[in-house]
């Protein structure tokens, strides 16, 4: 039996007002694509996703889920610095 490892995606979208959606997902290059369509989120679809700022690979689910939510917990200015790769992961 063949195992496939599954990858997790933890993401930072900026959009046209500036302002962020942090999201999670298996398949970034789909769920781009639907917010794009502006059925990706209702935050992006009022806000309008202008394009992928950052993007974090994970192993493990739960991991990644823990980092999204720390990520939406975090203030503009530190979503900015991790952007700008001034603040490290964990």
């Amino acid at each position: 039996m063949i195992y496939m490892k599954w990858k997790w995606y933890v993401y930072i979208v900026e959009c046209r007002d500036k302002s962020y959606y942090t999201g999670l997902t298996w398949q970034p290059d789909l769920r781009w694509k639907q917010h794009l369509s502006k059925l990706g989120s209702k935050f992006t679809s009022r806000h309008i996703a202008e394009k992928i700022v950052y993007l974090e690979e994970y192993e493990d689910l739960e991991q990644a889920r823990r980092r999204e939510k720390q990520i939406k917990g975090w203030s503009r200015k530190k979503k900015e610095k991790l952007i700008k790769g001034e603040w490290g992961k964990w």
